[in-house]
């Protein structure tokens, strides 16, 4: 089976996500997406006020693909040594399940900084990677050998930054949030 490993913060896990790990399945992209939430990414500097605790962030994800067919949240990154680098997930990926081929799911946004990313080099050279487009970033002439251009998925324009800031605001993400994930972060007051 070939596994898409989609990492990111998810603060919060919106509908863009789900969407788009939908959309890499239903195309033949890849056959699941595991939505890694990150205890910690090396390449953001984020403020702690700013995050929520990863529990909350891996329930919201857990609640965010309920019931979807071949979108699955997963907490395999905090077992292991933080920070969180990529290159590392991956080998214990297949070091776990060596069953399955595990290929890397990021947006055109990183791709542009991939060359920032710890052993990216060697990323390239041990796995497959599905880039999917971003707004304001063109990725056309990306494509090359294990790197795919997922020109099909349909793009969102949102943001975990954007919804943070309607939440504190007091403002409708019913577009944008799933209503289990909007009733979580109300109930742990997140975000305010």
């Amino acid at each position: 089976m070939r596994i898409g490993i989609y990492g990111g913060s998810f603060n919060p896990i919106h509908t863009g996500h789900t969407r788009l790990a939908q959309s890499l399945v239903q195309e033949g992209h890849i056959d699941e997406v595991w939505l890694m939430v990150s205890p910690l990414n090396p390449l953001k500097q984020q403020a702690t006020n700013d995050i929520a605790p990863y529990a909350h962030r891996l329930n919201m994800a857990q609640l965010a693909t309920e019931g979807l067919t071949g979108v699955r949240a997963s907490d395999f990154e905090s077992r292991l040594p933080l920070p969180s680098y990529t290159v590392h997930t991956l080998a214990a990926l297949c070091k776990a399940w060596p069953q399955h081929e595990f290929a890397l799911v990021i947006g055109a946004d990183n791709w542009t900084r991939f060359s920032r990313w710890y052993h990216n080099e060697e990323i390239r050279h041990h796995y497959p990677i599905i880039i999917y487009p971003r707004p304001g970033y063109d990725i056309r002439d990306t494509a090359d050998g294990d790197i795919h251009v997922a020109q099909g998925t349909t793009l969102y324009d949102i943001s975990s930054t954007r919804l943070r800031q309607a939440i504190r605001q007091g403002q409708d993400t019913g577009e944008w949030l799933d209503p289990r994930v909007r009733s979580y972060i109300d109930e742990n007051r997140l975000y305010i």
